[in-house]
């Protein structure tokens, strides 16, 4: 679009002659001499100044601004002296969907984001910029896992920023920034003496949470939120379409994770197991909001209740029944108090992780695995779970051995 430079030192009259004339201004002499004019894509004049000397420059600049409206490639200076906290802090506040996701990201930010490159004006980052931030979280001693949640966060908050034009690219896309490292631990699946013993150190009620966690592949929110109607014993099926979690700090009813709907086959053993427990143990109707807190309410007969007939909550499920109970197989050490050591690699996930390994070493498909588990990709499945594959010089040595076993002679 067309833009203009006014020299606000002088300015042009018409003379006794009728000739224009330059004469000085008011303002000759002091401030920025040369004021750009021009026109934003959305048809707002803007301006920017520069000094006495710098008329060159400012034709340049012009000429520059001119070709990026042109081009769509238009970023306004102004904005772009955005940090990138004020702009993270503006963009988090007008998120919307999970409110669990969005403090969580907030607090992430917070602590180690805008610390490292807070105060950094948008339009000035460059990939070496988050190549030295990648650095920084890598010599964090975080785990690699965490640092990559972190770098997600600034790649979001960044796009964002693009998006809204701040920000010509993402720099976290350059070819030369690489992700943090993972540094990811092979997972070493329980054997099932530890699944049985484990389920024996719980008391009755929970018991077949194992069950449930070993023989359907279930995360710990989907065993809490399983419920009468999620079962079909007919069949031998079982529907994983809600979990029970918390949101801000309340209990709600909500989507797998992922939204990932899905039907697991349900062992016998684990259908038994089920069966047994509600005769015990009557299911119990349970009535929360669906996915947020001023969610609409829905009302599901759990298969677990507490006690005292309400729904289980995690960290009491943690800290008064799983650690102990780990503590009591030798798991992990027995604690005084209430108190026990830190066991994330010996969570209920560790449910899941058994529940792959006995499937794969059956020789089940990993795209099956990944859609029992509800992983969003088979890649996934395959990065955490492809060292409990049986190998393919395993399976070469056993069917070799098939064909080269001398046969009976014919009778």
């Amino acid at each position: 679009m067309a833009g203009s430079i006014q020299d606000r030192w002088f300015k042009t009259i018409t003379g006794p002659d009728g000739k224009p004339v330059r004469v000085k201004t008011d303002r000759h002499g002091s401030g920025m001499r040369y004021r750009v004019r021009y026109f934003a894509p959305d048809g707002k004049r803007k301006a920017k100044s520069f000094p006495d000397g710098q008329k060159r420059l400012a034709e340049q600049w012009l000429s520059s601004i001119t070709a990026d409206v042109a081009r769509g490639d238009f970023i306004d200076p102004n904005a772009s002296r955005t940090s990138f906290q004020e702009f993270a802090e503006t963009w988090l506040a007008n998120q919307s969907g999970d409110p669990n996701t969005r403090a969580s990201m907030q607090s992430q930010l917070k602590l180690h984001a805008f610390p490292r490159i807070g105060p950094r004006a948008l339009g000035s980052f460059q990939p070496s910029h988050i190549r030295e931030f990648v650095t920084q979280l890598e010599g964090s001693g975080m785990s690699g896992a965490y640092a990559r949640v972190i770098f997600s966060n600034v790649r979001a908050v960044l796009s964002a920023a693009v998006e809204d034009g701040y920000l010509r690219r993402n720099p976290c896309n350059s070819r030369t920034v690489t992700l943090p490292e993972m540094g990811m631990r092979r997972v070493v699946p329980w054997r099932p003496e530890r699944v049985f013993a484990m389920r024996g150190a719980l008391v009755d009620r929970l018991r077949p949470m194992v069950d449930v966690g070993a023989g359907c592949g279930l995360r710990q929110g989907e065993i809490l939120g399983l419920s009468v109607d999620d079962l079909d014993f007919e069949t031998g099926t079982l529907h994983v379409v809600q979990q029970l979690k918390l949101s801000l700090s309340k209990p709600v009813f909500a989507p797998p994770k992922g939204g990932k709907l899905r039907d697991v086959p349900l062992p016998d053993p684990v259908a038994e197991a089920l069966q047994d427990h509600m005769k015990r143990f009557p299911p119990v109707e349970i009535t929360l909001p669906w996915m947020r807190t001023n969610g609409q309410p829905m009302t599901k007969r759990l298969i677990f209740s507490g006690p005292n007939g309400g729904h289980i909550w995690r960290t009491s499920l943690n800290e008064d029944h799983w650690k102990p109970a780990l503590a009591k197989v030798g798991v992990i050490p027995k604690a005084r108090s209430r108190e026990h050591a830190a066991a994330r690699e010996h969570g209920m996930h560790a449910l899941r992780h058994f529940y792959a390994s006995v499937l794969l070493d059956a020789g089940e498909s990993i795209k099956a695995v990944s859609e029992y588990l509800g992983h969003s990709d088979p890649g996934l499945t395959l990065k955490v779970y492809a060292h409990l594959m049986p190998s393919s010089r395993d399976r070469a040595r056993k069917a070799l051995g098939e064909a080269l076993r001398p046969q009976d002679p014919p009778r």
